[in-house]
């Protein structure tokens, strides 16, 4: 590249703004809700894929259908939901959630918990039944078989947490419904995301930005899968 054209990009370099915390507040926003979200989804998908993948219950195969298809749920649809709980009419009115960084994790959560829920209860299914009649053969209770089988099916169940990650992170929709994607009057994110940084950066010609934006975007999708190939390698080694 000539010398004239690198001087040329140098002024729109330092002119973005890195250096008053904007990008970075909005990196921090994005891993913020969409960490947590991920973490609570955890906590509530991995017991409801044991519960499924270890027991017969009636209408399970209906339980089964309803997370199928959570998978494929419109994000502004949720996004509608959560917006309509936490207004002023909504049962969650008088927390006063609307345009925060917990209506976005609510929003997130919703999207990421049928993916995880479904991988996972995918992955202890398909452990073969081997593993669990070897393990009573060997006297185990029922929460050692458990053990076991969650031990075999761990790398499906980090990939399932991954997958969840990853629809959070790249969400769109259903973040700028409840968040409104707002910024203060210095720049600094309260709830604008990657995502919907992105979006508006481009829509204003601010394309230095929006590509920066997205580069980072990228990034961690990349980390995300570099860490499932990871993790998957070493299973292979095992």
């Amino acid at each position: 590249m000539p010398l004239e054209s690198v001087g040329h990009l140098l002024p729109a370099v330092v002119d973005l703004p890195f250096r008053e915390g904007y990008v970075s507040s909005i990196i921090y926003v994005s891993l913020y809700v969409s960490v947590i979200a991920v973490t609570l989804s955890t906590l509530v998908s991995i017991p409801v894929a044991v519960v499924m993948g270890f027991s017969d219950f009636p209408g399970k195969q209906f339980v089964k259908s309803v997370i199928n298809t959570g998978m494929g749920f419109p994000s502004v649809v949720v996004g509608l939901l959560v917006l309509f709980a936490v207004s002023n009419q909504g049962p969650l009115g008088t927390l006063e959630l609307i345009f925060t960084k917990e209506a976005m994790i609510m929003s997130q959560f919703v999207l990421a918990t049928p993916p995880i829920t479904a991988i996972s209860l995918a992955a202890i299914t398909g452990v073969d039944e081997g593993v669990r009649d070897a393990a009573h053969v060997l006297g185990g209770t029922r929460l050692d078989v458990s053990l076991v089988v969650l031990k075999e099916a761990r790398y499906g169940i980090a990939t399932a947490i991954l997958a969840g990650f990853g629809r959070a992170i790249s969400e769109v929709g259903s973040v700028l419904i409840v968040g409104g994607n707002i910024t203060s009057a210095e720049g600094i994110s309260k709830t604008r995301t990657l995502t919907t940084a992105i979006q508006l950066e481009a829509r204003q010609g601010q394309y230095e930005t929006a590509m920066i934006l997205g580069a980072v975007l990228v990034v961690l999708v990349l980390t995300v899968n570099a860490v499932v190939v990871r993790l998957g390698d070493q299973e292979v080694q095992r």
